[in-house]
């Protein structure tokens, strides 16, 4: 495709003044307009031509204009404010005006993304990269959604507080290491593509923000077996993450007393000293017994 096709739209913010439209608190929305970074997330994510891809949140379509760029197999947009129909619509139709018959195929849904079910929106496995600036307040439960439906998923590249982005790639011993690294790296690979300072937004956040990719292992299937039992060991180490294990995992061991031993872990260790594979190894033990 013509590298130059978003440059000849209208500029995104006169949209915005054209319709009225601002960021919306209330949606967790800071629009993100700089082509520079734009290119640059969908470049750092890979080669993306064999991939459906799917953007959440694309409010006045900043990044959407990048992903209609790319070689991929189609794009869907989720967005639940409902303000932008006119906006996305006219983006699209554009963008079909000018490639006629070699345009990918494009898909607007208005609805709540957390809702939404990738598993019966796209039925071939591995098939679906996901790209999105997510709204900040509801950027970890979208996340733990589609850690559940990875086995659809070829990768994700998502943007996020810079904190929450901390959270996800975490090491063991890392201030802030906790759940979500533990899930987060047991189902995927994740590293920080980029950091972006509170300035690149309108409107700016307090924080700044980075991009996340996520790519599901190859075992991811029989991997999502554990995630229950995963779940509710980790909540338990860590929502008493000073505590020792003897003590804050004392609820589950009771039916379990070898369960540490058996495992090596020490029942003085904190949760924040277990490695992913020590708490895998823990809760396979739980699920085996």
């Amino acid at each position: 495709m013509d590298k130059n096709w978003s440059e000849t739209l209208a500029p995104v913010k006169a949209g915005l003044q054209k319709h009225g439209l601002f960021a919306d608190k209330n949606f967790g929305q800071n629009f993100l307009f700089d082509l520079n970074l734009t290119r640059k997330i969908v470049r750092e994510s890979g080669d993306l031509k064999d991939y459906h891809l799917m953007e959440v949140g694309p409010g006045p379509g900043g990044l959407s204009r990048i992903l209609l760029e790319t070689d991929s197999k189609s794009l869907t947009l989720i967005e639940k404010d409902e303000r932008f129909t006119p906006l996305l619509s006219e983006l699209i139709e554009h963008y079909k005006d000018d490639f006629s018959d070699n345009a990918k195929p494009v898909e607007l849904n208005f609805c709540d993304a957390l809702e939404f079910d990738i598993g019966t929106h796209f039925d071939q496995e591995n098939s679906l990269y996901i790209i999105a600036n997510l709204p900040y307040n509801v950027a970890t439960p979208l996340l733990i959604g589609w850690l559940k439906q990875a086995p659809y998923i070829s990768g994700m590249s998502l943007m996020f507080q810079k904190e929450v982005a901390d959270r996800i790639v975490a090491k063991t011993g890392d201030k802030h290491y906790g759940r979500l690294a533990i899930l987060s790296n047991y189902l995927c690979q994740t590293r920080i593509l980029m950091t972006l300072p509170a300035s690149a937004f309108t409107p700016p956040p307090k924080v700044k923000s980075a991009v996340v990719q996520l790519i599901p292992r190859q075992d991811v299937t029989e991997r999502l077996k554990l995630i229950p039992i995963l779940e509710t060991l980790t909540a338990q180490a860590f929502n008493q993450r000073r505590k020792m294990l003897r003590s804050s995992l004392k609820s589950i061991l009771s039916n379990y007393p070898d369960a540490l031993t058996e495992c090596e872990i020490k029942e003085t260790a904190r949760a924040e000293e277990l490695s992913v594979a020590d708490f895998v190894r823990l809760a396979n033990y739980l699920d085996n017994h």
